[in-house]
């Protein structure tokens, strides 16, 4: 059986996020994606938590479902905690997700950050002054299930690994507890083959996570196991994380790294972006303004690497690029993401989950519940023949599927009415 897991995402309780996102609304949109396991999100924030114990129902060991039954998805009870404190003469932020196997190891990881001083009612990923091997110990002794893995470790601000507050190692990070460390969220602007160029992160798992703020955007990034169904729980997905056997853990589903939001050195003030060798030559400094550029995670990959680009590990995890779904039909009309295309994904999802439009459907059955152009432009994704503008300093990327002289030949060759 196949189980499409994104553990990571948020509330409505979180900055910057939709209100929209509620557990039933979850649970519909999970569906709607094809996602089997869904993390929480923001568990430690007070109202979200009432939300969710008078919503979910365990169902599974260490899995949960909405006791209305309106989804069939798994809920896996997940937060993340932003950690800000000097160390080394260097102020840190980091982001780390805690995932938790019952509703009683929450209530205890909450306590435990309440003695520290933490406000956890100040935002659904609350900001607090724990550092790393604390923020461990406080998890662990709440309850030794609990799993603690480093959030879009390369994110410049608020990454493990970030060029503005981060670490070079996970050892100088979490220190005696970093042995408690056996998986690295890599973020939407990097992916494993990038990852795979530091030996040190061997040992380590490589999850994808969507990160959500809003609906929309759940199963950005995913993970996906073989798990018999009697087998499914949390226990289970964090045995398969941590042990790292392709067999189980068959892959992560990746943003194109480049279509992240900081893959690439830039200014976004300036509209400047450019490779680690240019930022190198520029000595860091904007061009147009005089400014410090930010350096983004390519140029910190390559800092942290000692391997060339394309070294695959033994029993390294496989990964798939993806673009979602309603980015491909808009990409393929040239236009932006407005009512005919969503009119567009609704009858298409409707007929198949995304994720199995995207990943596995063939071209002529994609042909048929949207229209040949459509199914061109996800064969052309899952063979990587795109062309990707990078993202950098916040502004993510652009995906290219087509010239527009080609797009306009597909359209004049098409001799029948698309759905648009």
């Amino acid at each position: 059986m196949k189980i499409i897991a994104d553990l990571q995402i948020h509330s409505k309780y979180s900055r910057a996020c939709s209100q929209d996102l509620n557990p039933g609304n979850i649970g519909k949109w999970a569906d709607k994606k094809g996602i089997q396991v869904v993390g929480t999100g923001d568990f430690t924030h007070p109202k979200w938590l009432v939300e969710l114990k008078e919503a979910l129902v365990e169902t599974k060991p260490g899995l949960y479902q909405l006791k209305d039954k309106s989804a069939k998805v798994y809920f896996l009870l997940s937060a993340e905690v932003s950690s800000i404190y000097k160390q080394g003469e260097k102020v840190r932020r980091i982001h780390n997700m805690i995932l938790a196997p019952n509703f009683l190891a929450v209530d205890r990881i909450i306590a435990g950050l309440e003695k520290t001083g933490a406000n956890l009612k100040s935002d659904g990923r609350p900001i607090m002054g724990v550092k790393c091997p604390d923020l461990v110990k406080i998890v662990l002794a709440a309850d030794p299930k609990n799993v603690i893995i480093p959030a879009h470790a390369w994110t410049p601000h608020f990454g493990l690994f970030g060029s503005l507050s981060g670490f070079d190692t996970i050892e100088e990070a979490f220190g005696d507890q970093a042995k408690h460390i056996f998986a690295i969220e890599t973020g939407l602007s990097s992916d494993p083959k990038m990852n795979w160029q530091i030996s040190k992160l061997d040992k380590y798992s490589l999850v994808s996570n969507s990160d959500a703020h809003s609906l929309r955007k759940l199963g950005r990034e995913a993970n996906v196991f073989e798990i018999t169904e009697n087998k499914l729980s949390y226990d289970e997905i964090m045995r398969m994380i941590k042990d790292k056997n392709p067999k189980e853990f068959l892959f992560t589903i990746e943003f194109f790294p480049e279509e992240g939001k900081y893959h690439l050195d830039g200014h976004a003030d300036c509209k400047f972006s450019c490779l680690p060798k240019e930022t190198k030559r520029l000595k860091g400094i904007c061009p147009v303004c005089g400014k410090k550029l930010l350096v983004g995670v390519l140029n910190r990959i390559d800092a942290l690497a000692d391997r060339e680009f394309g070294f695959v590990p033994n029993r390294a995890i496989p990964f798939k690029s993806v673009i979602p779904l309603e980015e491909v039909i808009a990409e393929t009309v040239g236009s932006g993401i407005g009512k005919k295309v969503l009119d567009t994904y609704e009858r298409m999802v409707a007929k198949y989950p995304e994720f199995e439009i995207l990943l596995d459907l063939s071209k002529e059955e994609i042909a048929k519940i949207s229209d040949p152009m459509v199914a061109e432009s996800v064969i052309r994704i899952r063979e990587g023949r795109v062309e990707v503008e990078g993202g950098y300093d916040g502004v993510f990327g652009k995906i290219h599927i087509y010239e527009d002289k080609e797009r306009e030949r597909f359209f004049k060759k098409a001799k029948q009415e698309s759905l648009f």
